[in-house]
């Protein structure tokens, strides 16, 4: 890979340097061996679950439909990330190609955001479904959950494709390592010449915004559930009200907190070995959770799982 040199002293690149985790040969290779097996593992976790509700028809409903969408989700999720890591640990030169590092940044901002909306939807599930039970049946027909599906799906594509284009079209200069494992939008930014700060900051406007408003989405809605459960008058109805929000409240957190240290932390642009630790938490380790929370704390899920299993 070679940096032609312009007139101006400004260069177009063709190839970025992910320089991942750096280490000795044999530790690249155990690394290899360890997220190869976390990306196995999710793929299996992730894909019982969306094969449980396939077969079990008693889980034909809004709440698992949601919940196989959401673990494809993370199957897509976890795939734009971890193959390339994997190539890359046992690759010398470490390069990806310009278009494959835009497609990896286009495709990774979008499932991000795609998973946030798709947290809200499944929050406004679960406060339909205990706040306004009675109604529930006829709220959340098929046709809603469909049509709530189709747009998490389709409209967060569509937010980024113009802000990556532009960013493309920049110049990029000097060095093309990009001291992470994948192409996030920090580091990438920070080798173009001469430096965008307006480009930042509508970026992270943005990403911010297609974050936050679906977390104040969620928050609205389990306030509204919290207030719902603590006027039930049962001790076993509360718990009963509890168990069918904890799963994915968990997620929630897990989720919402990683991301919370990565962009509000004050340390976090500085420190590249907490950025890549933080990252890799939301994109390849909650994917990996996420099944194990879902089927433990679900008793229908569970069931369904050893039907399918044969357990």
């Amino acid at each position: 890979m070679k940096i032609f040199n312009t007139p101006n002293n400004s260069g177009t690149v063709t190839g970025f340097i992910l320089l991942g985790f750096p280490c000795p040969r044999e530790g690249q290779v155990l690394l290899f061996v360890l997220f190869s097996g976390v990306y196995l593992l999710t793929l299996m976790g992730n894909g019982s679950i969306i094969c449980a509700v396939c077969w079990d028809r008693k889980l034909h409903t809004p709440m698992y439909i949601l919940l196989a969408n959401f673990s494809f989700l993370e199957i897509c999720y976890v795939t734009t990330t971890v193959p390339n890591m994997l190539a890359s640990f046992l690759s010398e030169t470490k390069v990806i190609s310009f278009s494959g590092c835009f497609l990896q940044f286009y495709f990774f901002s979008s499932l991000g955001s795609t998973e946030c909306f798709f947290l809200a939807v499944m929050a406004f599930d679960r406060y339909l479904a205990i706040c306004q039970s009675l109604h529930y049946p006829t709220v959340m027909t098929g046709r809603l959950c469909t049509n709530l599906v189709v747009s998490c799906w389709i409209l967060d594509f569509l937010w980024f494709p113009v802000p990556i284009i532009i960013i493309s079209q920049m110049s990029f200069c000097g060095s093309r390592i990009i001291d992470h494992f994948l192409c996030d939008p920090g580091p990438l930014l920070a080798l173009t010449c001469p430096r965008a700060p307006v480009i930042e900051f509508l970026w992270m406007i943005l990403s911010s915004l297609l974050s936050f408003i679906p977390l104040l989405s969620i928050m609205g809605s389990y306030a509204l559930v919290l207030r719902a459960v603590l006027r039930v008058p049962s001790a076993s109805g509360r718990r009963k009200a509890f168990s069918t929000c904890g799963s994915h409240l968990a997620v929630v957190l897990l989720f919402y907190g990683s991301v919370m240290v990565m962009y509000l932390s004050p340390t976090s642009k500085h420190e590249s070995g907490m950025q890549k630790i933080v990252t890799l938490f939301y994109s390849a380790g909650t994917p990996l959770i996420n099944p194990v929370i879902y089927s433990l704390r679900n008793k229908d899920m569970k069931y369904a799982l050893q039907k399918f299993l044969g357990t």
